[in-house]
């Protein structure tokens, strides 16, 4: 029965140090989840912002250019 409570070197129960390392696997692993979240919000933004740029570039290409109209008068 005492074999149960053996200690570590850190004079901590095993089932007492089973327990830290799962709770820290846990907080790992939904961390990683988190961060995965974050980065695919971040990526789904970065492109809609892409492809509002390359509408935006479009739009401009086929407006007048004043500029160059502006500089060949003078």
């Amino acid at each position: 029965m005492l074999d149960q409570f053996s200690t570590d070197r850190r004079g901590l129960s095993q089932p007492t140090v089973e327990v830290f390392e799962l709770q820290q696997i846990a907080q790992d692993f939904h961390r990683e989840v988190q961060y995965r979240q974050e980065f695919e919000q971040y990526c789904q933004w970065y492109y809609q912002t892409a492809e509002r740029h390359r509408q935006e570039l479009e739009a401009m290409r086929g407006d007048i250019n004043l500029f160059n109209w502006f500089s060949k008068q003078a």
